[in-house]
Parts: structure tokens; sequence; C-alpha cells
């Protein structure tokens, strides 16, 4: 975006002397500068005003009704984990990608995916994975096998869960979140042992081994009679890394932090795990998809009715329906996305309120609500804030250069007139700094010398910027 600036440099040029004046430019070439100089800051303006959005009222029906036919879509075929339409498709395609993975890792596709699972944790083994049935962290802090991948740290998908998991590896212990402490299980497998003869080796082996773990319980363990309990959701998961990090660094841990901990788990056990939360981000991106497309197709069909066919380029077609980086999109995105959350939000409260038979039914509420759509509008919301910050700046320059194009119009009227006058080429001398700078003065003074040398009338002498805004302005007799 140009920046509006006040120029102070001379626009005509003319030394006056005893014996004469000269002059080193010509009223026309004045013209073409303040012209030059209006198009400069309507140019300003134009890229100010186009950080507004520019939606029409259609622009907004269309959004909204995006947003409507995706929250129909999020309340009746995601809903929540176990009566789950979509949620069914994503898991096949989870384990699918489970066996895809396995055979690349040498697996030889013989038995069904619990097969594929079983191979996988045998290939990355790591000491952390206690399930409960006879182990010790059973007896310890009731770990059994619908709780031990959100309770494992190691298990969770996150940098903190990555560190626990080499953390383990390299000192073979289990590290766990429970009521609200931090666990550390010692020598939790005897037969564990990291490969690799260096830290950066070990380092190496301990990362492979996590993520190839992960992979082996997103579609649950190999002993799961149904969907099994597969990974926690990365957003709730955190909940377990506040707890860890507050331990480790000796802070108490608040009611709240417990609350909401416990609050994880429960709709964990649910079934809100990785998948359901990628189950949940299916209406949030064709919801996204169609706003984008609905702006894209609008815009084209404008740009070849408006444009003549000997006009048209690539270049000039895609900035006029570009769907990505311009406010109108993002405000129509912003309606979409606000327009499902409010759906959503709105019957994950009333179910909540019907699951707990007129009490507010806080896990039911969280199982029902989308995160994804809710971090989605989220940050349309952030966006929208900044843009209005961003224009607030720059409508101090558009309003500059709105001033600026006023005192150049008028002084190219004044230019006009001593065209016409001044046959001879003759000239003065007159700045476009308007604010009594010590160039203007000097300039101004030069002119009058000169209207003195050609016996101009006294009365008709412009002595002071007063006098020349009058005659510029018409009110001179």
């Amino acid at each position: 975006m140009s920046q509006a600036v006040e120029t102070t440099e001379l626009i005509l040029e003319m030394d006056v002397t005893d014996d004469g004046y000269n002059f080193s430019s010509s009223i026309e070439t004045a013209l073409i500068v303040a012209e030059n100089d209006i198009q400069s800051f309507k140019e300003t303006i134009s890229s100010i005003e186009s950080l507004r959005p520019n939606c029409d009222k259609l622009d907004y029906a269309l959004a909204a009704s995006s947003g409507v036919l995706c929250g129909i879509i999020d309340i009746f075929l995601v809903g929540k984990p176990g009566e789950s339409p979509v949620g069914d498709v994503t898991d096949k395609w989870f384990g699918n990608r489970t066996a895809d993975f396995a055979r690349l890792c040498g697996w030889d596709d013989k038995g069904d995916a619990s097969s594929a699972i079983r191979f996988l944790e045998k290939e990355f083994k790591i000491p952390y994975d206690q399930r409960g049935a006879g182990d010790a962290g059973s007896i310890i802090f009731d770990l059994n096998p619908t709780n031990h991948h959100f309770k494992s740290l190691g298990h969770n998908p996150t940098l903190l869960g990555l560190f626990f998991s080499i953390l383990d590896q390299f000192t073979n212990q289990s590290h766990f979140v429970s009521g609200g402490e931090l666990i550390s299980l010692q020598n939790a497998d005897g037969k564990f042992e990291l490969h690799g003869n260096s830290v950066p080796t070990k380092l190496f082996s301990g990362f492979v081994n996590w993520f190839g773990h992960l992979i082996s319980d997103v579609s649950g363990s190999s002993g799961s009679k149904s969907r099994g309990m597969g990974l926690p959701s990365p957003f709730w998961a955190w909940t377990n890394d506040i707890i860890a990090i507050k331990r480790k660094l000796n802070v108490p841990i608040s009611q709240f932090d417990d609350t909401i901990n416990e609050l994880a788990l429960s709709i964990y056990k649910e079934g809100y795990d990785i998948r359901f939360q990628a189950t949940q981000a299916i209406p949030v991106f064709i919801n996204e998809t169609i706003v984008r497309l609905l702006y894209t197709t609008r815009r084209l069909v404008k740009y070849y009715i408006k444009t003549e066919k000997e006009e048209r380029s690539a270049s000039a077609m895609w900035q006029a329906c570009e769907p990505f980086s311009n406010p109108t999109v993002k405000r129509m995105l912003t309606v979409a996305h606000g327009t499902f959350c409010m759906m959503d939000l709105g019957d994950a409260t009333i179910r909540a309120f019907i699951t707990g038979g007129g009490t507010f039914n806080m896990t039911e509420f969280s199982l029902r609500l989308n995160i994804v759509g809710v971090g989605r509008f989220a940050i349309s919301l952030y966006g929208e804030t900044k843009q209005v910050v961003v224009i607030r700046k720059a409508e101090s320059e558009a309003q500059f250069a709105r001033r600026e194009i006023i005192i150049v119009e008028n002084y190219l009227n004044g230019l006009s007139l001593l065209s016409e006058l001044y046959d001879d080429k003759d000239l003065v001398n007159f700045v476009d700094d308007f604010k009594n700078s010590d160039m203007y003065v000097q300039a101004f003074q030069k002119s009058v010398q000169l209207a003195e040398l050609r016996k101009v009338p006294d009365n008709n002498i412009l002595r002071t910027k007063s006098d020349i805004d009058s005659c510029f302005g018409g009110n001179r007799k």
C-alpha cells in the first residue's frame, strides 16, 4: 500500500535578479507534475479501500446458507462418538491407513486389521504401554485398557507427548497423569532396550518408535473387540500437559485443571479420540470449500460478463475471482463459520439439557460441540479484528490523501488560469507546500517581485497566502 507523504519540492522554479528573471520549468510541466500527484493520491485511497470487504446481500445470504447446510450435516451425520454415520467411515479410513503403514514396514498382509496393529506394536516397542490387567500400572493408579492411551503421556500426539516418549525410552520409565498427579513408573519394561550406539541415533530411534507406535494405536489396540480406544484428541490432551508441567515445576494444581482433565478423560472413554475429531473437521472443511467456490463462481461470471473478449487475460481473471487473500471472501467465511457454530452450539446445548433430565450435562455437551468449527470461527474473528485495526491505521492516510487531492486540484485550477494569461511561457514561482514553509515564503516573495517588475497594479498583486487562496477560489474581484 502506498504511503501518503507531504511534498515540499518546487513545482515551478524561477530565479529573480536585479537584471531580470529566468525560468527552469514551464506551466505545462507543472500541470503534468500536479496531475501525477493527484493520481498517486487516488492510488493510495484505492489501496486503502481494497482492505474493506465488498460483500453484497447475496454474498451474505450464500455464506449463511452454507453455514446452515454444514450445521445440518454436523448435527445429523457427525453427532457424537458411537452415533456418527460419518464417524464409521472415518474409522474405516484410519484402519486402512494403519494397514498401509504396516505393509510399508514389512507386514505380510495376512489377517485382519488387528493383525496389522499387532505387527506394528511389536515392530515399534516402547516401555510405557501398560494397559492394566495384571500390569503394575493397574495396581498403582487405576490404569486399564479404556484409559491408558489417555493417561500415558507418551501416547499423547503432542510435543510434550514426544518429549516424554523419548524420556521414557532413554530411562525405561512410564509417565502417567492420574487424579491430578504426575506418576513415574521405574523400570517399566525389563526387556526394553532403545536401539542406537550414540545419543543422536538413540534420539532418532526414539522418535521412530514414538511415531510408529502412535500409528499402531490410532485405530485402537490389537486386542480391541470394537472400534477400540484410539489416541486422545490433541486439543484435549493439553489437559495432561498442563498437569505434567505444573507438577514438574512444583506449581499447585488448581481445581479447574483437575476438573477439565477429568472431563477430557470422561469424553475420551465415550469414544472422543483423534478419529472423531477428524470426523468433526469434515463439515468445517465442506463449509470452507463451498464458500470459496461460491465466491469464485460469482466473481468469475461477473468478469466474463463485464470484460470484453479482447481484454480478458488469465492474470486479470485470477485477480478478479481469487478466493484466498481478499477481505470479501474472509468476511463470507466469518459469516459461514459463525452460522455453523450457532447451529452446533444450539444443538449441543439442547441435547445436554435433554440428556441431563433438565440439568446441564457437561459431558454430553462436550461430546457434541464441534471443537474444530469453534477453532476455525475463532481464527476468522481474529482475522476480522486484525483487519479493523489495519483499516483504522490506514484511514488517516486516506484522509490525508483526500485533503491533498483537494489542494492540488485547486492548485491545478490556478495553473490553468496562468497558462491562459502567459502565452509567452513566462513563469512564476509556486510550491506545493501550502503550510508556510521557508521555501513557500521565498517563492511567494519572488512572485511579488516579478509582479512589481512587470508594473502590475498594486491592487492586483497577490501579496499574502490568503490573497492567492481567495484568487484561486474565485472570491477576488
